[in-house]
């Protein structure tokens, strides 16, 4: 018997098709798809190991080594802020503009400086690993300045084994280029 009125799948499964809700504000950043399950698990498990270093961290705090309980707590802390970090990172979408968010850095393109976002066949990095394999990039093109990364492809870790979900994603960033493109003076 499913419930989809407890799952956080059913705010996505109610309205599909890929196009914002009215009540969503398209000034707000949006990513378009959800974080794949290889993304979830690594984050699942470091926030793990960060309670159990936090559960650690109380103890030695109870033993009374002022030294180690603050090494413990930033140690736990920066563990879980890097599976925070993780769940944060991918393609995010607005009317002002496209943002790719990376493990250390973030970088916002807006939409007059974005000349086409397709998708393409090419070398992609397998789960962001430096093995490279044959796929399905999403590539945004510049008018003009510096090229601009790979936004998405099917082997990362929110896409991989997983292809008609990196169709849709692809599509709907497509989509948003294209509106928020022609809206936009060149």
């Amino acid at each position: 018997m499913p419930l989809p009125f407890l799952t956080a799948d059913g705010a996505f499964d109610a309205h599909d098709n890929g196009e914002t809700l009215p009540y969503e504000d398209p000034d707000r950043w949006h990513r378009p798809y959800r974080p794949g399950p290889w993304r979830v698990a690594v984050a699942a498990l470091l926030l793990l190991l960060g309670s159990f270093m936090l559960l650690a961290t109380v103890i030695i705090a109870a033993a009374g080594t002022l030294g180690g309980t603050l090494g413990g707590a930033i140690a736990s802390l920066a563990v879980v802020g890097s599976a925070l970090r993780l769940l944060r990172t991918g393609v995010w979408v607005s009317s002002k503009g496209l943002r790719r968010v990376g493990f250390f850095v973030t970088r916002s393109v807006p939409w007059s400086q974005v000349g086409e976002v397709r998708t393409v066949q090419q070398p992609v990095r397998w789960l962001g690993l430096p093995r490279t394999v044959q796929g399905q990039a999403l590539t945004a093109a510049p008018r003009s300045g510096a090229p601009l990364p790979v936004l998405l492809t099917d082997h990362s870790a929110d896409f991989l084994s997983r292809t008609e979900a990196f169709d849709r994603a692809a599509g709907s960033v497509e989509a948003w280029a294209e509106e928020y493109r022609t809206a936009v003076p060149a």
